[in-house]
């Protein structure tokens, strides 16, 4: 079982096919073919679990790649590599990889929804695939590298078309979306290839580098979105949110949806999750001081994260039952601005993470504050 067989050399220039056949005749042990293994290991896999687990099934082309992305994920407890969508029972990855069957290589994600939300997992696969391709991914061709999101149930399914729309309004991407949102079926654990980015770390970040994964996500993603200007209110202390109506014409459609209609904005592809200067994080509905920079962390989640809000009342939270799971939500005090959740899996001292779409919020630079109105507040920046 030979990873070559995952990459139409066709489309590669001559020295590149002969470094990837060379790199990745030997990506698997010898011995490691299916007659080694046990029945058990070729067991349909996942389905879903007990309140405190979600599955999620996900197809975007290689698995070794989707698992090592998915795995870094918080709230992922598990990612599994595996085959879905085709009728041949118990099928091998020869068999997969040749496209002799009608399966796609998928994984399955096991998270607790009270850390991550099924729509957050959505979103990190779908930045890190290429969702206009309809025939593969990047250097894997044919119908087993095709991208799917194979839902579970009726609430799954719309959130992955809730997804795909979102992404596809986002304006990113020239081609339109190709990645089919199916009903999940039996799912067969692949033989050998669980954790293969840990087990063959030399062998895994080769292949990655020469399939033209990350060169494209690079292209892709490399420029932020810049949230259209809000312009701040006279005064936060006296402010009185209007309706929604005024609302809706003042905010920009992404923070209408966040602040008003509890939506989620994607990951990564948002104007704070790795802004670094110094300053204030204002409610962009009523300007009311939320959060510090001197606060902010990398969560690796692709969301602005914080440790604390700029002081407790600044913000209120509640209890959160959507989506099958229980988690606190974290509104502006006093606009009611859904901000985002807070999560105990922050770092020490508190371990919390405050994880908020940068929709919801407005950037001050620590320059800015005084000609801003925020003169009071320089002294958190010493």
């Amino acid at each position: 079982m030979n990873k070559h067989r995952k990459v139409s050399l066709s489309r590669l220039p001559g020295p590149l096919a002969l470094i990837l056949v060379l790199l990745c005749a030997t990506a698997l042990p010898a011995g490691s073919g299916q007659e080694s293994q046990p029945a058990a290991a070729k067991d349909t896999a996942m389905t879903q679990q007990d309140a405190s687990k979600q599955t999620a099934t996900l197809a975007g082309g290689c698995f070794w790649c989707v698992e090592s992305d998915l795995e870094k994920l918080p709230g992922v407890l598990e990612v599994v590599s595996g085959y879905t969508g085709g009728p041949e029972p118990d099928p091998t990855y020869e068999q997969v990889s040749s496209g002799q069957t009608g399966h796609y290589e998928a994984v399955q994600v096991v998270f607790d929804p009270a850390r991550v939300s099924y729509r957050q997992v959505l979103d990190v696969f779908l930045r890190h695939i290429d969702p206009t391709d309809p025939d593969g991914q990047f250097a894997d061709r044919g119908k087993q590298y095709r991208p799917a999101i194979f839902y579970h149930d009726d609430e799954q399914k719309r959130q992955a078309e809730a997804a795909l729309a979102d992404l596809a309004a986002t304006g990113r991407f020239a081609k339109p979306l190709a990645t089919a949102v199916l009903p999940a079926a039996a799912f067969t654990r692949a033989e050998d290839h669980q954790d293969f980015y840990k087990t063959h770390q030399v062998r895994y970040r080769s292949y990655r580098a020469f399939s033209g994964r990350d060169q494209f996500l690079e292209r892709t993603w490399n420029a932020p979105a810049k949230p259209a200007a809000t312009p701040p209110p006279a005064d936060w202390r006296t402010f009185t949110r209007p309706d929604d109506a005024s609302l809706k014409k003042r905010l920009t459609p992404l923070a209408f949806k966040v602040t008003r209609q509890n939506g989620t904005e994607p990951p990564f592809d948002n104007a704070y999750h790795d802004n670094k200067a110094e300053g204030l994080y204002v409610d962009v509905v009523s300007g009311e001081p939320l959060f510090s920079s001197r606060d902010k962390f990398d969560s690796g989640t692709g969301w602005p994260s914080f440790t604390r809000p700029l002081f407790p009342e600044a913000v209120a939270t509640r209890e959160d039952n959507s989506f099958f799971s229980r988690r606190t939500e974290v509104r502006s005090a006093r606009a009611d601005s859904h901000l985002g959740h807070v999560f105990p899996d922050g770092p020490p001292p508190a371990g919390r993470r405050y994880c908020m779409n940068s929709a919801a919020l407005r950037f001050i630079p620590k320059d800015a504050l005084e000609s801003a109105g925020y003169g009071d507040f320089l002294k958190y920046f010493p």
